[in-house]
């Protein structure tokens, strides 16, 4: 690594300020090095009594390092002993897994010491069989098996039993990170954006990851036109499961990312994923299609198909899908009994299955049949969707606060400019819910959308001329909180490369997106949600038309 850079980094380290841990006069330092990006990163973890001798040794390692190699170099900054009982029960404590966000030693002088992603990258903390994701405590505890042969394998012969030891040290850090050209200073902040990287251009660093985000999703396309499912990369595990109706959606994702990017070759690698989820989930009944999703037919199919053929016609002028679209909105009225509800599912011979499943399908059809009608300008299908809007109006629809009834109500009101009924729902679905999403400690993708769409919705309802409706709502605090989100959730769910260098061949996540508390599962619906709330974003705050 180039003098300068590794100068560079000095003056980036010591900008962080507390350096020297003055109730043991030690200054400790962990350097990470991935060189080819291919393999986890490795770990070494230097304590000297000043800064200058350990910045000797890390100097002496980067001498010899690749110029283009990820080098993260965090600082201990503060520490506590804790006995193994105290540690034991505070990890048990951890509310979601993989929320553990402190590094840990098992000794004085760090030799067997862990950052916070060396144990979170490969799952070294594991919850107890009783623990259901959001219910309860994670009641997590130590793989010491894993741990210990990690260590050996790290740093030859332990000092100590990790297993055994009375104390455990926890320690927090700053840090800063490279990848060879650039220096990011990383969050020291106590929560979740902690030892990632702080923004300094949202815009640019916004539109990067984008770009990284879709080719890493179109890159799961196979050859066949069926996706790689999803990881957990902390398992280093590939899902074996697959869902249909993810299928379309994330292809729908792409449709609005590929403009976004340019990239328009890969439009072809989408047709061909299209016609792939054609040939293996569809069956006809009646004249009419649906998605056979394991020997169910979801009312969210028919919308996520509708509207990914939709999307492909809008952004490519293909007009190839165009008589499947037909027969998919022949087989919605199924879903729709005498009363006007919507139910959810259908056995393959169209008998009710299920009249509920989950809030999503209502407005994933509304918004669905929405963009039907501007491509088609069919009034059955523009009659249908008002029926369903209505039925949602009469039955309170807004206290749901879901993403897809905001979606559903922007896009309607193209169609329907003037119905003040549906701007009210869809002004009670977003604000009902706002303190909650500003709160929210994960990264949740969907709540961005949500503010996205109910952001252009308060722009339609003022340029209808109907905002005495919003009076009773702080609009610019809503924007203030769509901002907020879209950084939050991008440095919390997006693999950055100081987050992927802890997983196998961290290369291949970059651009994708994760969910920490499932063991940073990353699915292809994961970078389905997370890719249209920033493209949508992004065009809304940074494309001035």
């Amino acid at each position: 690594m180039q003098k300068t850079m590794i100068n560079d980094l000095k003056q980036a380290v010591v900008a962080t300020g507390n350096l020297l841990d003055r109730g043991h006069h030690t200054v400790t330092l962990a350097l990470s090095v991935s060189t080819n990006h291919r393999r986890r990163a490795s770990v070494e973890f230097i304590q000297q009594p000043s800064f200058k001798l350990a910045w000797n040794e890390v100097v002496d390692r980067l001498t010899k390092t690749a110029q283009q190699s990820w080098v993260r170099i965090d600082i201990v900054q503060s520490t506590q002993r804790l006995s193994r009982a105290k540690f034991t029960e505070k990890l048990a404590a951890t509310f979601r897994m993989n929320y553990w966000r402190e590094g840990v030693s098992f000794d004085p002088e760090f030799k067997t010491a862990l950052l916070e992603m060396e144990i979170n990258g490969q799952a070294f903390f594991k919850p107890s069989k009783a623990h259901k994701i959001g219910k309860n405590r994670s009641g997590s505890w130590v793989d010491y098996d894993a741990v210990m042969t990690y260590l050996k394998r790290r740093s030859g012969e332990l000092a100590v039993d990790p297993k055994s030891v009375p104390y455990v040290w926890t320690f927090t850090t700053a840090g800063v990170f490279t990848d060879g050209e650039k220096i990011w200073q990383l969050s020291d902040k106590e929560d979740c954006t902690k030892g990632i990287r702080v923004f300094t251009d949202p815009k640019t660093e916004i539109a990067d990851f984008v770009g990284d985000g879709e080719r890493f999703l179109v890159n799961q396309i196979q050859d066949d036109g069926k996706f790689v499912y999803g990881y957990f990369p902390a398992k280093q595990k590939i899902l074996s499961s697959y869902n249909y109706v993810r299928h379309f959606s994330s292809l729908y994702a792409l449709l609005e990312a590929i403009p976004f990017t340019g990239r328009e070759a890969d439009y072809a690698k989408v047709k061909q994923a299209i016609q792939w989820g054609l040939d293996h989930a569809l069956v006809e009944r009646d004249g009419a299609l649906f998605i056979d999703d394991r020997g169910e037919l979801k009312l969210g199919g028919q919308a996520l198909l509708l509207l990914t053929l939709c999307q492909y016609q809008n952004v490519t002028h293909d007009e190839t899908f165009m008589p499947i679209l037909m027969k998919v909105f022949k087989g919605v009225p199924y879903f729709r009994q005498d009363s006007g509800k919507l139910v959810h599912v259908l056995n393959p011979d169209l008998s009710l299955k299920s009249a509920y499943r989950i809030i999503y399908y209502e407005g994933e059809i509304v918004f669905a049949l929405s963009r039907l009608y501007q491509l088609n300008h069919d009034q059955a299908v523009m009659d249908f969707v008002k029926k369903i809007l209505d039925y949602m109006v009469a039955n309170d629809y807004g206290k749901y606060h879901d993403h897809w009834i905001s979606y559903a109500i922007n896009e309607a009101l193209r169609v329907f400019p003037d119905n003040r009924d549906y701007m009210s729902l869809g002004l009670k679905n977003v604000f009902i819910h706002l303190k909650f999403i500003e709160e929210r400690d994960t990264a949740y993708p969907t709540l961005l959308e949500l503010l996205d769409a109910a952001v252009k919705m308060t722009d339609m309802i003022k340029a209808s001329g109907n905002e005495d409706l919003m009076e009773p709502y702080d609009l610019v605090h809503l924007r203030q909180v769509m901002d907020y989100r879209a950084q939050y959730e991008l440095i919390t769910g997006g693999f950055f490369p100081e987050i992927a260098m802890y997983f196998y061949n961290p290369e291949k996540f970059i651009g994708g997106f994760y969910a920490r508390h499932d063991n940073f599962r990353t699915r292809i619906d994961d970078c389905e949600h997370f890719l249209s709330g920033l493209v949508n974003y992004y065009n809304y705050v940074y494309r001035q038309e």
